[in-house]
């Protein structure tokens, strides 16, 4: 490396920043058909496969900014695809189902997301793909140590 320059290409952040965005606007993309953005899908594939979960605990699992949760919720809700239900334990919270045109739109963009994840991995070896996930699983833990150690 010449000097205290960096190619910006070279930045494991901006490479790993860089492609979640292209992926996340592909995404977004291809869920059009159902108006549906790449967030609001994980949401309701969150709750496809666990629901009657609070919202707190879908933010815990999806690793998302509990506020940010809300406002996709609401999104979701108002698009017919999740309701709340009073939490009978606790009056001041919701647990999260999926209305049956949820489930639908989960059901019909499952392969869309499938084929899309296919196409972006085509010629890449199996045993690159893995080391690829446990790089990332490292990364992850490295950046909640971190977090944890801030705190």
């Amino acid at each position: 490396m010449e000097g205290s320059k960096l190619k910006l290409q070279d930045s494991v952040g901006y490479l790993i920043v860089n492609t979640g965005r292209k992926l996340t606007l592909n995404l977004t993309q291809l869920f059009q058909t159902h108006n549906l953005t790449s967030e609001q899908w994980s949401l309701l594939m969150s709750l496809h496969n666990e629901e009657g979960i609070s919202q707190k605990e879908l933010a815990e699992r999806t690793e998302k900014d509990p506020a940010n949760v809300t406002r996709i919720l609401d999104q979701l809700e108002r698009k017919g695809l999740v309701r709340r239900v009073t939490n009978p334990e606790d009056r001041r919270s919701f647990n999260m189902f999926v209305t049956e045109s949820g489930r639908e739109a989960a059901l019909e963009l499952m392969p869309v997301e499938a084929q899309f994840v296919q196409e972006i991995l085509v010629d890449i070896p199996q045993a690159e793909i893995e080391a690829f996930k446990a790089f990332m699983l490292k990364v992850n833990r490295n950046i909640e140590r971190r977090r944890v150690a801030a705190e």
